[in-house]
């Protein structure tokens, strides 16, 4: 691959979209072919599943449909836009990728983290990131923050337990892989937030 492949990760209100949006601004600003997207997501199919996984309707989806569904749309996501994208020498921002599966449906719902490692096996083969951002509050800080933004999808209506899984799953992740992680202090004030990402950038 020529190109580079960032993802960004966290719980609910942790700040993504504020600070993908810096994050991408700070890479085109040094002179990098930026492709914004997002997983589940992406791509028309990858979109028409996030619909799915997110619509309140579908509470209570069984954990391995719902395992399931996150591979098939990343499967597309990267056929499709992410692997085009760096073969061109473009960089693939990602808000969210495999590692989110394995917080929210691994440390969140209690899938067996071998089930998903052979999925991301299938899919993507040795493809990993190479630099994930992840932006770290307290469970609490993090669901205040969503709660403001409106109507709560299928994860945000989540109990908070749920949330300290997927957040727990996060870290431990950040921990074994310290070459790739770059755990950003989220609690912070914007300003002091986007000081710790433009310095790992």
């Amino acid at each position: 691959m020529k190109g580079k492949f960032i993802t960004v990760e966290g719980i609910e209100g942790v700040g993504k979209t504020t600070n993908i949006g810096f994050i991408h601004q700070q890479l085109k600003a040094a002179g990098r072919d930026v492709v914004l997207t997002r997983e589940p997501g992406g791509t028309p199919l990858g979109e028409a599943v996030r619909g799915l996984l997110l619509d309140p309707e579908y509470t209570g989806m069984d954990s391995t449909c719902e395992l399931q569904l996150m591979f098939a749309a990343r499967a597309e996501h990267l056929a499709k836009l992410v692997w085009p994208a760096l073969q061109k020498g473009q960089w693939v921002l990602c808000d969210r990728f495999t590692d989110a599966t394995y917080a929210y449906q691994g440390g969140g719902r209690g899938i067996d983290t071998h089930i998903i490692a052979r999925l991301e096996e299938l899919v993507q083969g040795d493809f990993r990131p190479d630099l994930t951002l992840l932006l770290d509050v307290p469970v609490e800080t993090g669901l205040a923050r969503a709660g403001k933004r409106g109507a709560l999808d299928r994860f945000e209506q989540e109990k908070v337990e749920f949330f300290e899984r997927v957040r727990a799953a996060y870290l431990e992740m950040a921990k074994r892989s310290p070459e790739r992680y770059r755990v950003i202090d989220a609690s912070q004030p914007l300003v002091a937030v986007q000081q710790q990402l433009d310095a790992v950038l």
